[in-house]
């Protein structure tokens, strides 16, 4: 193996020119895929095709309707909606929202469907006509309708009348027509005419629609602020450590073209970037630091010693080349165990890191070193007291006190982990994004005063054609629903039944004993079709009953309880069918169902991939250090700071979402370098000079302690940048990282030492 280091070595110094020039020109042609990039700023993105939540909804879309929609929120300042000048807004706003493309359906208090008996008759009205002329009585009237109607209350208006909603369906057609931007500029457009015009209201706006920019908008903001943040931090780390411009200059040029090959196959393989992945450059670019550093503190420490400089760049390839294959192959491996998670962004994000550190990888080891081989590098021969150098310091340190650093680290690993056992899943896909976004203030606006947006559709079978209108159909649907009523989280249901039990008291002089299920069938599908009848377009129930009307859709609405609470009530609800109407028995299905399923399956499919990842590494670390011994235990540092991070975790947060499901899989392949680097240069002092385990630990301390520090500050400040990303994915996993990161660095440096010494002995 020394052998082929040695002869690598001597192509890249003798064929300098060759290889620089060449892997240029490749970083060139693979980088040309980058404009073959797309974006999806879909929310459905993190769900695959084979998602069995994601086919039921798409099922329910089939019966009812496929749609998107736009919530405006309007909140008088005055405190009060039931005035003359703000019924007429909501009245303007109602009009214009149908103005907004692809607009199939608009929902208010102002068209509000009401009904009422006139002698014989069924009368069916907009709620608000004409708001500027309104009497007192008449807004009293609506009032008293608006804040004691099952279906307006808490989902259109709120109980002290202090705010309303309005909410457009938008229809998402199959072909490619449908351009989320034009929507949202419209919706745009729209509250900033209404702020214009009416000073006296506030307007929000939020919706799927809303959610679906700013899905596009997250990876934007990232791209602009947190690469030149990125890479400010990483010029100045390298600059400081490495003390020479040129050096600065060749790991910067590894770290770009490593970034624009990941990015540009990505581009090649037709791989869509979606908010998951667009960090993709984030990470290759702190990660690409590591491998130039290892090799370029070499290279100084050597030519610092009095070597040549191009014999010095030799040594360090011998020296590097297999501990920076090891733990390039083993990062690469991290990630791509990522194509086990259900989410396909997350798949992506693998495979486009995996791909920049492999280019990291060859720039690393061949460009840069024929780079460095060129440019005219001279430094400064020092005397080297390698006593008094920090890292020999704390090698003593370590070695006198190895047994309570031992036994203190043992107790400190076991103290964090704990924090696992804390630690439930939990996600709340509208936290995904920070109050930097203004639909997330209108989103937590709505989830305070109205019914949220989180929701579950219940799609319930009468199980034949008409048999929505059977009486003890509709009295299984009206039991269902005020079981949920009674549900604490549950802040709205909309039900068919509350439409049938109105008509019943309408058609009987508007007595309010009628309010119930009609006893007979043809009586409620003679009130159905009657109403139906009356119906303007674009407000019909086909969003509601299917067309054979053998079935009906019950819609719940929660504030922002998180998936662990949609879960919960979707379970109870299934649980309720079956034991009080179990013909009508079925799943819950809606986006919130889905969001609140994907974590669950994405850790036990995570989990798999971490295992398979576990393996594969430790079979390369036993096969690269040619040791057993030495590989099972490199498996210690190397599992024990995941463990750790969840730990801190659990104690501190709690809960683990759809980001930090991944963790495990990410940060193995990332912890790795340093274990490899140290273990590499602790077995060449055992093996090469014949050191006992004591003085070959203070070897790996002076020859790449120094490299450790530097890149494990590189990747903390990297991950470190990500965390504060205004997109709670790329932020959780920025977090976790780097509490894994910095975990690893403290057992490296006290934890793996002491028990090498412990383990090997003096012999």
């Amino acid at each position: 193996m020394q052998k082929t280091a040695n002869w690598i070595g001597d192509i890249i110094v003798r064929y300098r020119w060759f290889m620089a020039i060449g892997l240029f020109l490749f970083s060139m042609l693979a980088a040309s895929g980058m404009r073959l990039l797309t974006f999806s700023n879909d929310s459905r993105m993190f769900f695959s095709k084979e998602n069995p939540q994601l086919q039921a909804l798409e099922e329910l879309e089939k019966t009812y309707t496929k749609v998107e929609n736009v919530l405006y929120i309007l909140i008088p300042k005055s405190g009060n909606l039931f005035e003359k000048k703000s019924l007429a807004a909501l009245e303007f706003l109602t009009e214009e929202s149908w103005k907004i493309p692809f607009s199939s359906r608009v929902d208010s208090l102002s068209n509000y469907q009401h009904t009422q008996a006139f002698e014989d008759d069924l009368m069916v009205a907009d709620l608000i006509r004409d708001a500027e002329i309104l009497s007192d009585e008449d807004i009293a009237r609506i009032k008293r309708i608006a804040t004691t109607e099952p279906m307006l209350l808490h989902s259109l208006v709120d109980e002290k009348g202090s705010v309303t909603a309005i909410n457009i369906n938008i229809i998402k057609p199959d072909d490619k027509s449908y351009n989320v931007k034009d929507v949202n500029k419209a919706a745009i457009e729209l509250k900033e005419l209404m702020e214009t015009r009416y000073p006296f209201l506030a307007v929000y706006l939020t919706g799927g629609v809303m959610i679906d920019v700013a899905f596009g908008e997250a990876p934007k903001r990232d791209m602009s602020t947190l690469i030149p943040i990125m890479f400010g931090l990483l010029l100045f780390l390298i600059l400081f450590s490495l003390r020479s411009v040129f050096a600065t200059f060749a790991t910067l040029t590894v770290i770009v073209l490593s970034t624009i090959t990941g990015l540009g196959l990505a581009g090649w393989l037709g791989i869509v970037l979606t908010p998951a992945s667009a960090n993709a450059p984030v990470i290759i670019l702190t990660l690409a630091v590591a491998d130039s550093i290892h090799i370029l503190v070499t290279i100084f420490y050597q030519m610092r010693a009095g070597t040549a400089r191009r014999t010095a760049i030799r040594e360090s390839i011998r020296i590097n080349i297999y501990p920076v294959l090891i733990t390039s192959v083993s990062t690469a491996i991290g990630f791509l165990t990522m194509n086990f998670s259900d989410a396909p962004p997350f798949r992506d994000l693998g495979n486009i890191v995996a791909m920049g550190v492999l280019s990291a990888f060859v720039y690393s080891v061949f460009f840069m070193p024929a780079l460095m081989a060129i440019i005219p590098v001279r430094v400064k021969v020092q005397k080297q007291n390698k006593k008094n150098q920090p890292f020999a310091l704390l090698a003593e340190f370590v070695i006198k006190r190895r047994t309570p650093i031992f036994w203190s680290m043992l107790v400190i690993i076991i103290s964090t982990s704990s924090g696992i056992f804390k630690i439930h899943l939990n996600d709340e896909f509208i936290k995904y994004f920070d109050h930097s976004y203004d639909f997330r203030i209108a989103s937590d606006i709505a989830a305070e005063h109205l019914a949220g947006l989180e929701i579950i559709d219940w799609d319930l079978n009468a199980g034949e054609e008409g048999g929505i209108n059977d009486p003890k159909y509709l009295q299984n649907v009206e039991d269902f629903a005020n079981w949920f009523r009674e549900q604490p989280e549950v802040r709205h249901v909309y039900s068919i039944t509350d439409i049938i039990k109105r008509l019943n008291q309408n058609m009987h002089g508007d007595d309010p004993t009628f309010y119930k299920i009609p006893e007979k069938r043809n009586l409620a599908a003679q009130y159905l079709l009657l109403y139906e009848m009356n119906l303007p377009f674009g407000l019909d129930l086909n969003n509601r009953i299917n067309v054979d009307k053998s079935s009906s859709r019950m819609t719940v609405s929660t504030p922002n309880i998180g998936t662990a609470g949609v879960l919960s009530l979707e379970r109870r609800g299934r649980a309720w069918l079956a034991e009080h109407s179990p013909a009508m028995s079925t799943y819950g299905s809606g986006l919130s169902i889905i969001f609140s399923y994907i974590s669950e399956r994405n850790v036990r499919s995570m989990l798999k991939g971490s295992v398979i990842a576990l393996i594969l590494i430790s079979l390369i670390m036993i096969i690269a250090l040619r040791d057993l011994k030495l590989g099972l235990l490199s498996l210690l540092p190397n599992l024990t700071p995941a463990f750790m991070a969840f730990g801190v975790w659990g104690l501190v947060v709690g809960q683990v979402g759809l980001a930090v499901s991944v963790m495990i899989a990410m940060t193995l392949g990332i912890v790795v370098d340093d274990t490899v680097h140290f273990l590499s240069k602790y077995q060449r002092a055992r093996r090469e000079h014949g050191m006992n385990a004591e003085d070959s630990v203070r070897y790996a301390f002076t020859t790449v302690g120094s490299a450790i520090w530097v890149t494990t500050l590189a990747l903390v400040g990297g991950f470190t940048v990500l965390a504060f990303s205004g997109f709670q994915i790329n932020s959780h996993m920025g977090a976790m990282t780097t509490l894994t990161i910095v975990f690893a660095l403290i057992l490296d440096f006290f934890f793996l030492p002491t028990l090498l010494i412990k383990l090997e002995g003096s012999k």
